[in-house]
Order: C-alpha cells, then structure tokens, then sequence
C-alpha cells in the first residue's frame, strides 16, 4: 500500500494507491451476508415518505427479493468465482467499500469510489455520472465491466442455471404461480437483473436520530448535533444540493474535487458530452455517510471532518467550472464539528 498526500482547493488529503509494483496486489473481498433473516418489502422507515416505486414490468415480491440477495453476494457472477457485488458494497460499510477505489476481479483497481446502495431506490439516476437511468439499467454493468466483475451474461446464465438451487428459486420468483413451469427456461438475464435490483430496493435506512427529532423526540438528537442541522439547513447551504429524504437533489456538480491533479477525471462528461458537464458528478446521499468512508468519486478524503473542512473553504476556489453555489462558508472548528456530529446523526436502522 502506498499513502501520500496531495493538495485538493488548499486542503491536505492522503490517498492510497493499491497495486503499486512493490506491493501485492490485494485479494477481492466477499463479505459474508449479515443481514437480518427476513428482508421486508412493506412498510416504511420512519423519516421515508414511500417505498421506492418498482417498474410496472418488475413488482417488487418476497421471493425475489430473496433470490437478488442470493445473487448479490454470488461469486459466480465473475469471470473467475472471485468477486461479487457485495465485494464493492459491503452491508457493514453502509452497501459501500473502505477502499478508495473500487477493487474488481484479480484486484483491478477501478478510477472511482464504489457508492453507497442506501435508499438507492428512490434514485432517478445511478453511477456518478448518471448514465444509468434505473437500477435495472445499473446491475447489467459491473458484471460485464472487464475492471469489475469481468464476465458476460451468457456465461453467467449458465453457472446459475446449472445449480438446481438456483433454478428452483428463479421457478419461485418468475413462474406466476404456474406449479409445472420449467425453471431452467426462467434463469434468464433479464430475471437474474430483476431479481437483484428488486434486493437493491429493500436496502432502505431511517429511523435515524434526526428523523426521531423531526418526529418530536427531541433527546433523540444532542445539542452538538442540532447545531449542525441548523448549519446544515441555513448559513451552511448543504441543503442546496443535499436534498430530500435521502438528502441528495440527483443532480450533477463541480464541487472541485481533484482540480489540478494531471489526468482528471471528466466525470459526467464521458457519457453525456456535453462540455458543460466535465467534471461534474452526481450528488451522494447522506444516509449512513459515516459508515462509508472515504469520500468523493475518488475516494481521496478519509473523514467526514475533512470533507466538512473541504466544503468549508469553498471546495477548490480555483476551478473555473466550479459549482456556482459553492462559497467559502467560514465555519469555526467548533461549528464544523456541529456539522460533523449531524452528518453523524443520520445513520438510521
């Protein structure tokens, strides 16, 4: 592992480099699925307004629900059984991962930080630069991606269909109640892609001790941590772009992050083309931020006070493209650590 530090708009920063000719190259991870046994898909948690809304072509239903959160952490899905799509969102990490960069197969390094998948569903756009447009569109990419999960389809179809476990789960989710229906003939792609973003849309997180404040229970939240909302809410303008019960407007910016560093990433820009999005990319949720560290599309700041101190001084001042809303906002240490401690206060259950 290499660390070194780098400037980024006047802040000091460590990035860490895997992979460097001196260093092993470290092994991809597959977590082990922690999560509760039963998996609701009624209900909303307290702070959330609505399910997310499911394609009329996908209804959200238990079963499969259940068989996305078996492929999820499916290593099978890889080119070579390594890697799954819990290896970049890890359930302990907030469904995101601690290293800065994505890690695929044979631990590829990618050139972006892996997001967080909380409340994802509510999202209008996925990746960072937004060129998926649901997450059924999301899904079908890190496992072709040659850097993520390396394999095709095709191939994948057929390791799943040859495991009879499998195909009795596909049988459950996709016969329509049909008792005699061939389950070999519905371990599809597009099924496989169904059933993994109907698991994705049951990842949803409230409760939080913000939003037990905003429902009267006032000693949910601390006196520090009211400081923060209202820096948050007013003088601060995070709510300008962090928005919503998920607090993010979906929306793309230039927050300035890796302004002059040689080989910028170009972010909304490599899809869309439009000269106007360089450098922009897709506003993060903030549940469960704390848990998901390091920060940024690149993964170059380690904490959420260093986060807080980069908006503080305007982001990078002297990027010419830099989002027009973004101002030095002349906190005091003490104010950002109020902001630090309601950033904190939004982890929910």
């Amino acid at each position: 592992m290499l660390l070194k530090a780098i400037l980024v708009g006047g802040l000091t920063v460590a990035l860490i480099s895997w992979g460097t000719k001196d260093d092993p190259v470290p092994s991809p991870v597959i977590p082990i699925d922690s999560l509760p046994a039963k998996i609701e898909i009624d209900g909303v948690p307290n702070g959330l307004v609505s399910r997310p809304k499911s394609p009329d072509q996908n209804p959200l239903t238990a079963a499969k629900v259940q068989l996305g959160r078996r492929l999820f952490f499916e290593p099978r899905l890889s080119k070579d059984d390594s890697v799954a799509c819990a290896s970049c969102h890890q359930p302990e990490h907030g469904f995101a991962s601690p290293d800065p960069l994505a890690i695929g197969i044979h631990g590829k390094q990618g050139r972006r930080n892996s997001p967080s998948l909380i409340n994802r569903g509510y999202g209008t756009s996925f990746s960072w630069d937004g060129r998926d447009q649901s997450l059924e569109d999301q899904v079908r990419g890190p496992i072709t991606n040659e850097i993520e999960l390396a394999s095709d389809m095709e191939t994948v179809i057929k390791k799943i269909g040859a495991d009879e476990s499998y195909v009795q789960q596909f049988r459950e989710a996709f016969s329509d109640g049909a008792a005699n229906a061939d389950g070999a003939t519905l371990v599809t792609e597009q099924n496989l892609v169904f059933a993994i973003a109907s698991f994705e849309r049951t990842i949803l997180s409230g409760n939080s001790p913000v939003d037990r404040f905003r429902s009267a229970e006032y000693e949910a939240l601390s006196l520090s941590a009211r400081q923060g909302m209202w820096i948050f809410e007013s003088r601060g303008g995070c709510w300008k772009c962090h928005t919503g019960s998920s607090l993010s407007d979906e929306k793309f910016h230039n927050t300035g992050v890796g302004f002059g560093q040689p080989g910028r990433d170009e972010g909304r820009f490599e899809f869309s083309k439009d000269p106007q999005d360089k450098f922009r990319y897709k506003t993060p949720a903030l549940r469960d931020v704390e848990h998901t560290a390091p920060y940024m599309h690149n993964g170059s700041i380690k904490t959420l006070k260093e986060v807080v101190e980069f908006y503080n001084q305007g982001g990078s001042p002297d990027d010419p493209g830099l989002d027009q809303d973004l101002k030095p906002l002349k906190l005091s240490p003490e104010e950002v650590d109020y902001l630090v401690d309601f950033l904190k206060a939004l982890s929910g259950e």
